[in-house]
C-alpha cells in the first residue's frame, strides 16, 4: 500500500462484497463522523486540506476512496459501479465504525453519490455539504441520451459509453499529462474536435493556465491513475443510464439540511432550480473554478465549518 507524505496511512475495510482504503483523521472523536466523497479523476488526497481542520472541530473524518480507486476494488463488471452499489459503500462504511448517520461531504462525482446517499440511504445522512455539482433533475429521457441529444457525441459523458475503451487507452497512456493540464484555474474551452475534449487534454503537449496545485501533489494523483488505470472511475459514467432507471420510483426531494459551493469560474453552471429539489438549501460562491477545495482549500473549509456551525446553533 502506498504512504503518501504528510497524509494520514490508510486502512483497507471489507465492506459490500468489496474493499475500500480508507483514510481518517480525529478518530477521537468518535461519534461525530463526516464522511468526504472525492470526485473525477481524483483520489481521497483532494481533502487534505480540510481534514485536520475538521478533526480539530470534534469531527471524526472518514475519507475512502471509492470503488474504482486508489488501492479500493476495481471490479470489472461495469453494472458494479452504478449508483445503488456506490451509495451501498457508504451506507455499509456507516455500518463498519458503528455510525447510524453522519454528515456527507461530496465534490463532483462524489456530490452526485451524496445527493443520491440523501435519496436513496436518507436516514443515513445527517447533512450534506456538496461542491460544484448541483442536485442533477431527472431529464425526461436517460440522461446519457439525453445528453447525447443536447451535446452531441464528443461529449465526454456520451463518448465514454457509445466507445467504450477508446478514451480509457488514451489516458492510461497519457496519464501525468491528463491530470497536469486538467488540474488548472480558469481552464480554457478547447475546441470540439473528435475524441472530444478530455481527449485532447491527455494530448496536448503545454499545460495551459496556472496550476491548482504543486507539482508534488499532482504525482499523488499521477502514481494512483498509473497504478490503476482510468476504467475503474471511467465506469461510473457508464452506469448513468442505468442509474436513471434506478432512481425512477424514488422521491426526489432532499430533505437535509443541505450547503450548495459554486466556484464562480466553473464550467458546470449553477442550477436554477436547485431549492425545488433541496428544499433546506444554503448556496456559497467562491471566486475559483472547478477543483474547489484544493483551488481555495482555507476558503472551503472556513465555509465548511461556518455553515456547520451556524446549522447547529439552529
Amino acid at each position: 500500500m502506498t504512504t503518501i507524505p504528510n497524509f494520514p496511512s490508510p486502512k483497507v475495510v471489507a465492506l459490500n462484497g468489496i474493499e475500500l482504503e480508507v483514510f481518517e483523521a480525529g478518530q477521537e472523536n468518535k461519534g461525530n463522523p463526516i464522511v468526504l466523497c472525492h470526485g473525477w479523476p481524483e483520489h481521497a488526497f483532494s481533502w487534505r486540506h480540510q481534514m485536520p481542520a475538521l478533526a480539530a472541530a470534534g469531527y471524526h473524518v472518514i475519507v475512502p476512496n471509492q470503488r474504482g480507486y486508489g488501492n479500493s476494488s476495481r471490479p470489472e463488471d461495469v453494472t458494479q459501479y452504478d449508483i445503488a452499489h456506490l451509495t451501498g459503500d457508504l451506507a455499509a462504511l456507516l455500518d463498519h465504525y458503528g455510525y447510524d448517520d453522519a454528515v456527507f461531504v461530496g465534490h463532483d462525482w462524489g456530490a452526485n453519490v451524496v445527493w443520491s446517499m440523501a435519496l436513496l440511504h436518507p436516514t443515513r445522512v445527517k447533512k450534506i455539504i456538496n461542491l460544484a455539482l448541483p442536485y442533477q433533475a431527472r431529464t425526461p429521457m436517460p440522461w446519457i441520451e439525453f445528453m447525447e441529444t443536447v451535446f452531441g457525441e464528443d461529449n465526454y459523458f456520451v463518448h465514454f459509453n457509445r466507445k467504450p475503451g477508446v478514451a480509457d487507452a488514451i489516458l492510461d497512456s497519457n496519464a501525468r499529462s491528463f491530470l497536469r493540464n486538467l488540474f488548472r484555474k480558469n481552464l480554457p474551452a478547447l475546441p470540439p474536435e473528435p475524441g472530444m475534449m478530455i481527449i485532447n487534454l491527455a494530448r496536448a503537449d503545454a499545460p495551459m493556465g496556472e496550476p491548482v496545485m504543486s507539482d508534488a501533489d499532482i504525482d499523488v494523483f499521477v502514481s494512483s491513475f498509473e497504478e490503476t488505470g482510468f476504467t475503474g472511475s471511467i465506469n461510473w459514467y457508464r452506469n448513468m443510464d442505468r442509474n436513471w432507471h434506478l432512481l425512477a420510483d424514488v422521491d426526489p426531494i432532499v430533505h437535509q439540511p443541505a450547503l450548495m459551493i459554486y466556484g464562480t469560474q466553473d464550467m458546470i453552471p449553477p442550477s436554477e432550480n436547485l431549492a425545488d429539489f433541496v428544499l433546506n438549501v444554503e448556496v456559497i460562491k467562491l471566486e475559483c473554478g472547478h477543483w474547489i477545495q484544493q483551488e481555495r482549500p482555507q476558503e472551503t473549509t472556513d465555509a465548511i465549518l461556518g455553515w456547520l456551525a451556524l446549522d447547529l446553533a439552529a
